[in-house]
């Protein structure tokens, strides 16, 4: 029985072990290699080709079909024209930067005092818009224009639009800008020969000195300015015109002093279209002898321009003090009912906390503003933003 036993289990199958993956990878001894080692040699030549093309740089069958004369040097340099709108742009930052400085006194009055208004509010309630007016009313905004100003903002909140009284700064910024952005022709002194720009203002908000910059401007656009010297009354306002010329070096047309400023007009007309000047400035008197109207005489000069020129003056341009704030509007008010005022020059920006001004004149009279002064320098005279003017007030 035992061994009837014993032949039984020798004769029954042996199990075989299970066999592990990477042993049964394994090739024994002796046997032949299996025809899949060069299968898998040959999938991976393949899928190194593979890599090969998808590594190789986009688009390298057009550049071998390009011109001879392309290459991939030439094809990557940078357009000239981008890099002039690259040097336009940081320019324009480097402005932005100055004007938001020199306005920081303007700046302080109006959008900081915005931001402690709101600093802890959730909603914007009457209280908010009670204190709102105030600020706006004492940062020389004037009446008319904090009314439309809160009018806007009121409707917004209204709507839904203007919820989160962190947003009302940015609103008041947005609402302002499209005051400012009053609707009229570009400043172009080469639309006609020779331009005629005829510069008004009171005594004392700068007058000459602007004038000497915007023609430094003016030259450095590549026209030939020559300025006037119509300013015969007050002392020593032909020198400084004078001075100003050989400082940029461009032509003054003067007489002696006390001599009629129309007559100094015509004459500086003849001598314009004698020299092909591009761009005639006339300075004017600010303020007349105590027997002679201001007014009366700026528009006999007009009169002689227009009689000498048609169609000229083609600018009359109106220079204001931003430290003088309301007193402002009044003077732009008295010289639009005696002349057709094409635009505004703001001089002093940068030492008045008044800069607020702005607003309520183009508000009230809709005249665009053509420059602003924002420095002693040369080149601190710059075209008035409106955007970019919110911005910095804002």
């Amino acid at each position: 029985m035992i061994r009837w036993f014993r032949r039984k289990k020798e004769d029954a199958p042996a199990q075989e072990p299970p066999v592990e993956r990477e042993e049964a990878a394994e090739v024994p001894e002796g046997e032949e290699e299996p025809a899949g080692r060069d299968a898998v040699e040959m999938c991976e030549g393949e899928r190194g080709r593979e890599t090969a093309e998808t590594d190789a740089p986009a688009g390298q069958g057009e550049l071998e079909e390009a011109p001879s004369g392309e290459t991939m040097e030439s094809a990557g340099e940078i357009p000239e024209e981008s890099a002039e709108e690259a040097e336009k742009g940081a320019q324009r930052g480097r402005f932005f930067s100055r004007l938001r400085e020199r306005l920081h006194r303007s700046r302080e009055r109006l959008a900081d005092r915005v931001d402690r208004l709101v600093l802890g509010k959730k909603i914007i309630d009457a209280d908010v818009m009670d204190d709102l007016e105030e600020i706006l009313i004492t940062s020389d905004l004037g009446v008319q224009a904090t009314q439309l100003l809160l009018e806007r903002v009121s409707d917004r909140v209204k709507r839904k639009e203007l919820q989160d009284p962190g947003r009302l700064r940015e609103a008041l910024r947005e609402e302002i800008a499209r005051i400012l952005s009053v609707d009229a022709p570009p400043f172009d002194p080469a639309a006609a020969k020779p331009f005629v720009i005829m510069v008004i203002g009171v005594n004392g908000v700068g007058k000459t000195t602007t004038i000497g910059k915007l023609a430094h401007r003016i030259k450095a656009s590549g026209l030939s300015p020559l300025l006037v010297a119509g300013d015969t009354f007050r002392a020593a306002a032909i020198e400084q015109l004078e001075r100003w010329g050989e400082r940029i070096d461009v032509p003054v047309i003067r007489q002696k002093s006390g001599a009629d400023p129309s007559a100094v007009a015509f004459d500086a007309l003849d001598a314009a279209q004698a020299r092909k000047a591009d761009v005639v400035i006339v300075d004017t008197a600010g303020r007349m002898h105590t027997k002679v109207n201001l007014m009366e005489e700026l528009k006999k000069v007009h009169r002689v321009i227009q009689k000498k020129m048609p169609t000229a003056p083609h600018e009359i341009l109106l220079v204001l003090d931003a430290t003088t704030g309301q007193n402002a509007i009044s003077q732009a008010r008295l010289f639009r009912e005696a002349m057709n005022i094409t635009g505004l020059i703001l001089t002093k920006l940068d030492g008045t906390a008044k800069g607020g001004v702005i607003v309520p004149i183009c508000h009230e009279l809709k005249l665009p503003v053509r420059f602003i002064g924002i420095g002693e320098g040369m080149d601190d005279l710059r075209p008035f933003d409106p955007r970019e003017f919110a911005e910095a007030l804002l």
